[in-house]
């Protein structure tokens, strides 16, 4: 029932969203500026099973939207809004991130698959950049709240070969997809060792807890800090990790060790923290490592449970654990 009212709730958030409207009050619209909203499907009487629903609305999710007819420029795609069409990814990916991945994953390339074959029934048409960019900001920018490679790699796999594709930017989506497969969801944690101040060698998998979180860090850095104050104040933190069902392993990767040892007295004194030797993390050839802060949360057998995940959603998984 928790999976049914979260849908629920998002896809209420998606259907008040306004369209956009251009031209002043009062003023009538020119026909080529006309905006409609984002048309959700509507699912048959026949499907009451909550989990059949849900599947019906995901597999249909984008036919009407794909299927209609508007403009398309900067501000709008097939007669939607940016802003509302950028909602609806969202909500999108934000549903499918609650099913388990291989299924999330078909659906998602399913979508892909929708948005380039709208694209060849009309290659006039901007649908296929525009969603691409869309999609690409909200599931990979490391600034999105929805930032979600395991479930960006089915569409940049198809980006990668699609003959819509730019041939400039062909090489760039290439990459982003050996980049994503790096440490799915539900694969064990790539091993690596890190050095703490004291110049011990550590391992990651040597690191014995319930649950580990793996926060790649720099000394200083704002957004960190953040996170650690985030973290601090989790209630019952300290006492989780004194027993052992939590870990903090908290990784510097880049190269200015001398900055790292002064800062290190900074950090709280019961996390693992340490720096990279072997320049391995910041290879690109087990971590996809975009940016400072990134956090993975791994289970006692160090499997990934999250990737780059934002902070908010490590927080609400360490506390709900805790309240289980």
């Amino acid at each position: 029932m928790k999976t049914v009212r979260i849908i629920s709730f998002l896809l209420l958030a998606a259907l008040v969203l306004p369209a956009c409207r251009q031209g002043g009050a009062g003023q009538p619209q020119p026909a080529a500026r006309q905006l409609r909203p984002f048309p959700l499907p509507d699912i048959p009487a026949v499907y009451t099973d909550p989990e059949e629903r849900r599947d019906y609305l995901l597999d249909h999710y984008w036919d009407k939207f794909l299927a209609g007819d508007g403009l398309c420029d900067t501000g709008a795609v097939l007669g939607v809004s940016h802003a509302e069409v950028e909602g609806q990814v969202a909500t999108f990916a934000e549903v499918l991130s609650q099913l388990p991945l291989p299924q999330a994953q078909r659906k998602m390339r399913h979508f892909f698959s929708q948005v380039e074959a709208r694209q060849a029934a009309d290659t006039a048409s901007h649908v296929f950049l525009l969603m691409a960019e869309i999609v690409s900001r909200y599931l990979y920018d490391p600034n999105s709240p929805v930032r979600n490679e395991d479930l960006y790699l089915p569409y940049v796999q198809g980006l990668a070969v699609s003959p819509y594709t730019r041939e400039e930017a062909r090489p760039g989506y290439e990459y982003e997809s050996r980049m994503c497969a790096l440490a799915p969801v539900g694969s064990v944690a790539p091993d690596f060792r890190f050095t703490d101040a004291r110049g011990r060698t550590r391992r990651l998998h040597d690191v014995r807890a319930g649950t580990t979180l793996l926060f790649f860090s720099n000394p200083g850095c704002y957004a960190c800090l953040d996170i650690i104050h985030d973290l601090l104040a989790v209630p019952g933190i300290d006492g989780r990790i004194a027993d052992g069902s939590l870990a903090v392993v908290n990784v510097y990767i880049d190269e200015e060790i001398d900055k790292w040892r002064e800062y290190e007295p900074n950090y709280p004194r019961n996390w693992l923290c340490g720096y990279d030797p072997d320049g391995l993390v910041r290879s690109d050839r087990i971590y996809n490592v975009r940016a400072i802060p990134s956090l993975y949360l791994l289970d006692r057998d160090k499997r990934v449970l999250m990737k780059d995940a934002p902070v908010e959603k490590v927080i609400s998984y360490l506390q709900n654990q805790r309240n289980q």
